[in-house]
């Protein structure tokens, strides 16, 4: 089967919600994805099904058995492979016409621009606990013009913000400034992600662990995120719908059957945000000495 036939037919279901037009932007398109686990694999393979023609993925980890319960990559069959590269081969298992291009090395300071080379959205799934790329990569977007979208799990449910190359930035929105410490950064992401809380009623804070880097995560939460994902990437690349960038957040607990789509005014100055983080902080504190 030649291209143009296998990419008429994989898609052709898509038509009736998309147009013919928007369905050959999204297949010109090229997505960044900053991670292949929980979030990041699904966001891959959903936004490939969706069809994106064009990916750039980034993820120096390999899988274990300790992903299996959320990372869609992670078989008996992938243990001890690369991320990367097996989202990347499952992208291109389903559009063998696809262009993927593999950082198996994850985005760094100096590979940055080439991982953002030609990319028409970006999309975070770096693990949480890691805020320093995180904050370089959104600043180079924003410098280059580009979407930059995060999606975090939470609990049963998940949160979306979007960062326009116009909107407010990535560290005015979370309130994160150079002369903070980590754990601080960490809080402030952590407020901003979340301006409702809403799993906290039922996380058991005692499995969130700051030393190791690790909290709870489930597959419904990693899925809810990759829908929240793709649909804004078809808003941002087609026109359909519209875009609330930052400081507008959409926040879903499907636990507790709750939906915000809201505004943290002011963003990282709101008074009640920073409330919030310095609550965060404290509980980071007292999380970080190891019982």
């Amino acid at each position: 089967m030649n291209s143009d036939k296998f990419l008429h037919d994989a898609f052709s279901r898509n038509i009736g919600l998309l147009d013919e037009k928007q369905q050959q932007i999204l297949l010109k398109s090229r997505v960044a994805v900053a991670g292949a686990g929980g979030v990041g694999g699904l966001h891959i393979l959903t936004l490939a099904r969706l069809g994106i023609g064009k990916f750039s993925i980034a993820d120096f980890d390999t899988f274990d058995v300790v992903n299996i319960n959320r990372q869609y990559g992670a078989m008996n069959s992938t243990m001890g492979k690369h991320k990367a590269e097996v989202l990347a081969e499952m992208a291109r298992d389903i559009n063998p016409f696809s262009d993927v291009r593999v950082f198996g090395e994850g985005v760094n300071m100096g590979n940055l621009d080439v991982f953002l080379e030609d990319v028409d959205v970006f999309v975070d799934g770096i693990d949480f606990f890691e805020i320093e790329i995180r904050r370089a990569i959104f600043k180079r977007c924003r410098e280059k013009g580009i979407y930059a979208l995060t999606a975090a799990p939470l609990g049963f449910g998940a949160t979306l913000q979007v960062f326009a190359p116009d909107s407010m930035n990535f560290d005015d929105y979370f309130g994160i400034t150079d002369s903070m410490d980590y754990l601080g950064k960490i809080a402030a992401f952590a407020s901003g992600l979340a301006p409702h809380p809403y799993h906290i009623k039922y996380l058991d804070l005692s499995k969130v662990s700051m030393q190791r880097k690790t909290g709870p995560a489930v597959s419904p939460a990693c899925a809810l995120a990759s829908s929240f994902i793709a649909t804004e990437v078809v808003k941002i690349l087609t026109g359909k719908g519209k875009v609330r960038p930052v400081p507008c957040y959409l926040q879903v607990d499907l636990l507790r059957g709750k939906f915000k789509q809201g505004r943290v005014l002011f963003g990282g100055r709101n008074p009640i945000h920073k409330l919030k983080s310095w609550i965060i902080l404290k509980k980071a504190q007292a999380a970080s000495v190891e019982k």
